[in-house]
C-alpha cells in the first residue's frame, strides 16, 4: 500500500486567511508563553498586548494553538480563555497528531508553533527564546526539539537567543551541523535571553528588517527547507543586570545540586528557581525581551511581503 501525505486541516482565523491571500504581513505567536510561561492574569494581559503589538503596526497577528483536537492559526475570544484560563497541555510536535485524535487541546510551543505556521504559508515568527540543547545532554540526551524542527521548516525565528541555563554553545554548534542559518539582528554576538551578549560570536548579521528579507528571499532561491533564526537582543535598558542574572544563576545552579536535581528536570525547576530569586525580575525582562522581538518580527513581516516573494 502506498500512503500519501496529508496535510492536518487547519482553522485559519478569517484575518488571517485574508493577510495570506492578499501578500499581507503575519506573524506567528506561541501560545506556550501565555498558557505555561506567565502567571495568571497576566499571561491574558500580555497576549491581548502581544497582539495589539502587531496590530498598531499593520501587521495581523496569528497567535497559534490546538484547540479540540484543531490546529488554530489565529485565536478569537474563546480560544485566547482557553489556552489563558484553562489548565492544557503543552504541545511539542510529537504531542500535535495525539491531541488532534483525542480532541484536545494543546499550547504550541516553538516547535509546534513553527511546524503548523509553516503549513499555514506563514514565514515570520516571533517568540521570547529559542529552545536548545540542555547542560549535560551529553549524558541525558535532553534537546529541544526546536532545533530539529528548524532543520525541516521553512520559516524565520526572531528570538532573543536563548536562556543562559542551556548550553549556548552546543545550541549554536547543533544549528550550524543542521545547516540552519543563525542571523544576529544588528549585532554578531548571540543574544543569552535575559542578556544581550552571551559571549558567543556569530558569523553573519543583518543590519535591518530589509536585509533579513532578502536574506530569506535567497535563502529560498538555494532550494533549502531550513529555518532561519534571526537573533535579537534585548535592548540595553531593558536586559537584566548581569551581575545580578549571574548572582542568581548560580544559586539556582546550587540549589538544583542541592536538591539533588538531576536529568530533564533540572531545566524547570532552574527557570522556577530564577522568577522567585529575582523577586519577578526575571519575569519582567522576559516581557520587554518577547515586545521587542514582536516588533522586529513585525517589520521582517512587512519587509518580506514589500519584496512580493
Amino acid at each position: 500500500m502506498r500512503y500519501r501525505h496529508r496535510v492536518p486541516t487547519l482553522n485559519i482565523a478569517p484575518e488571517v486567511a485574508l493577510a495570506l491571500a492578499n501578500n499581507k504581513p503575519v506573524v506567528a505567536l506561541e501560545s506556550t508563553i501565555i498558557s505555561h510561561g506567565l502567571p495568571r492574569p497576566r499571561n491574558r494581559e500580555a497576549a491581548l498586548e502581544f497582539e495589539q503589538i502587531l496590530r498598531d503596526i499593520g501587521v495581523v497577528p496569528a497567535t497559534i494553538a490546538v484547540i479540540d483536537g484543531v490546529p488554530t492559526v489565529g485565536l478569537d475570544a474563546e480560544g485566547l480563555s482557553t489556552i489563558a484560563d484553562e489548565d492544557i497541555a503543552k504541545a511539542s510536535v510529537r504531542d500535535l497528531p495525539i491531541l488532534l485524535a483525542k480532541r484536545q487541546s494543546g499550547a504550541t510551543t516553538v516547535a509546534a508553533t513553527a511546524h503548523i505556521a509553516a503549513q499555514a504559508g506563514i514565514r515570520v515568527f516571533a517568540t521570547g527564546g529559542l529552545g536548545g540543547v540542555h547542560r549535560g545532554a551529553n549524558e541525558t540526551f535532553d534537546e529541544s526539539a526546536d532545533l530539529s524542527t528548524l532543520a525541516v521548516t521553512n520559516i524565520s525565528v526572531v528570538s532573543a537567543g536563548v536562556k543562559s541555563v542551556l548550553d549556548i554553545a552546543a545550541t549554536l554548534e547543533r544549528l550550524e551541523t543542521l545547516s540552519v542559518p543563525v542571523i544576529g539582528y544588528g549585532t554578531t554576538s548571540f543574544p543569552a535571553f535575559w542578556l544581550r551578549d552571551s559571549g558567543f560570536t556569530l558569523d553573519w548579521s543583518a543590519a535591518d528588517a530589509t536585509e533579513v528579507a532578502a536574506i530569506m528571499k535567497a535563502h529560498d532561491d538555494t532550494g533549502h527547507g531550513q529555518g532561519i533564526v534571526v537573533a535579537n537582543p534585548i535592548p540595553l535598558a531593558q536586559q537584566w543586570d548581569p551581575v545580578e542574572h549571574d548572582h542568581v544563576l548560580s544559586e539556582a545552579f546550587l540549589a538544583a545540586e542541592q536538591a539533588g536535581v538531576r536529568g530533564k528536570a533540572v531545566t524547570p525547576f532552574l527557570l522556577g528557581y530564577i522568577v522567585e530569586a529575582s523577586g519577578g525580575r526575571s519575569l519582567d525582562v522576559n516581557l520587554d525581551l518577547a515586545r521587542n522581538n514582536i516588533r522586529v518580527a513585525g517589520d521582517i513581516a512587512t519587509a518580506w511581503c514589500l519584496l512580493g516573494a
